[in-house]
């Protein structure tokens, strides 16, 4: 890759990692997204390194901080993902052209309105969810995972509503995507993805991740726990709405 586009791809990085470490989200999205749509890379190999500097992200966030999660909850989420991911795989294998992008249609409508309707109030809950509810946020994280390569949104929804402090949440989220990713990384792995160009830009993404990452951790902007949750809510409408256009694209043509 030419200087031109690995040192815009590499600061892309590092704002995703800064982010990913102050909300516990976003990373994968950030880069896949912009990335994808400057032309820096291919959506797949983006997606590869995706994984890959995700693994780099929360190596670096989460020392020390697994106390501030709640355990149960992650366990019960990733228990409903990592079967959901197989099955969303198969699903959109099976499924028409046309039927996947009315089904992506429907869900991005889902999610748009789940991010507006929060946004406006962004209160959490006055108690919080069972066990069974993570569980089944972490199955349609999973299938949108599978089937979109999108798995954020229902969790994201499901921590940012529940009464807990931001940092539980936010560790609790990155703990999560780190299981997802390191699935994400040995599946590349197995179909001969890892190649030498994304190793090599994984080399040089690595520094960049792990710095970005300890000064989030040192230094997160003073945010409150309600704005915090605005900005979480405002990607979930920003994805649904990608999720509706590229729909809609797919079946006007």
């Amino acid at each position: 890759m030419i200087a031109q586009k690995l040192l815009p791809l590499l600061a892309l990085m590092g704002a995703a990692s800064y982010f990913q470490t102050i909300t516990g989200f976003g990373l994968s999205m950030i880069v896949i997204g912009a990335a994808s749509g400057m032309e820096l890379a291919p959506v797949t190999s983006l997606a590869t390194l995706a994984s890959l500097v995700t693994l780099a992200n929360s190596a670096t966030a989460l020392p020390g901080k697994l106390h501030h999660i709640d355990s149960r909850a992650v366990c019960a989420a990733i228990l409903g993902v990592l079967p959901a991911v197989v099955a969303g795989v198969l699903v959109v294998n099976v499924l028409s052209s046309a039927a996947s992008g009315i089904l992506q249609l429907l869900l991005g409508a889902v999610v748009l309105y789940g991010g507006l309707s929060a946004a406006l109030r962004p209160t959490p809950l006055a108690q919080r969810s069972g066990d069974r509810s993570f569980f089944v946020s972490g199955l349609f994280g999973g299938l949108l995972s599978g089937m979109f390569g999108v798995s954020g949104p229902p969790l994201i929804f499901q921590f940012y509503r529940q009464p807990l402090p931001v940092v539980q949440i936010r560790y609790a989220l990155i703990l999560i995507f780190t299981v997802t990713s390191t699935a994400r990384t040995l599946l590349s792995a197995y179909e001969g993805q890892l190649d030498a160009e994304i190793w090599m830009q994984a080399a040089f993404a690595l520094p960049v991740v792990a710095l970005m990452t300890i000064v989030a951790r040192h230094y997160p902007p003073p945010l409150s726990g309600v704005v915090t949750r605005r900005i979480a809510y405002a990607i979930l409408v920003v994805i649904g709405g990608s999720l509706i256009l590229h729909a809609l694209a797919h079946l006007i043509v």
